[in-house]
């Protein structure tokens, strides 16, 4: 598989200059969680839309892709997104912000799947990772080159943190207070991703069964 790095890193720092780190909405009421897993080289996007704040369930949809490239550190968003929109656009109901598994701003080129996926949706994001891909951490913020770049969030006790960062059209403050709005005991990540990564497994197992939405629903709520 032939991949240009250079191209997608130009591409990158490009669009990068069109992230937007303000609060671009005038409401929420859904939010949703977007996830990917992988297997014999295709890509399963999950994405799960939620009321807010009640985390109550309205929405689920998948798709599955071939394997666009390989893992390359720093360029996930070119691997998922191609399934990601696939399975967002199945949605009826859009959500106010999509949070996704992954970085926003806080990535070598500001621009994290989180960032690159709300541009190219033209939706707010947030971006959620379980690891901490550079920068420091000084009293629960991530510098990087002398900017707040996301937060280390310890949403369980006896977990590791995870790091929250804005993604587009999101602004820090609201990115660590929705991710942490949006968590529930005894789950380490905010509700909408929780939910979005059970229902990839579950699609992963049983598949070639589901093809309804209600069969969708009940791999859910299960």
């Amino acid at each position: 598989m032939n991949v240009d790095v250079e191209k997608m890193r130009k591409e990158q720092l490009k669009l990068s200059k069109e992230i937007v780190l303000r609060d671009e909405f005038d409401k929420l009421k859904l939010i949703a969680g977007c996830d990917c897993i992988f297997e014999n080289e295709r890509v399963i996007a999950t994405i799960i839309v939620l009321e807010y704040p009640s985390m109550k369930f309205v929405e689920a949809k998948y798709a599955i892709q071939e394997d666009a490239i390989p893992y390359i550190p720093g360029y996930l968003a070119y691997r998922e997104m191609p399934a990601i929109t696939v399975a967002y656009a199945k949605l009826k109901n859009k959500p106010d912000i999509v949070i996704c598994d992954g970085n926003g701003i806080l990535h070598p080129r500001r621009i994290g799947s989180a960032s690159h996926l709300g541009i190219a949706l033209n939706t707010p994001t947030i971006g959620v990772a379980k690891k901490l891909l550079l920068g420091h951490v000084q009293e629960g913020k991530v510098w990087v080159d002398n900017e707040i770049r996301g937060f280390e969030v310890k949403t369980k006790e006896v977990s590791n943190p995870i790091y929250v960062s804005p993604g587009h059209n999101v602004s820090l403050g609201t990115a660590l207070k929705l991710a942490m709005e949006c968590t529930r005991p005894p789950h380490k990540l905010p509700e909408p991703l929780h939910a979005a990564h059970k229902y990839a497994n579950k699609v992963r197992k049983n598949r070639p069964k589901e093809n309804s939405q209600r069969t969708e629903q009940v791999a859910v709520e299960a």
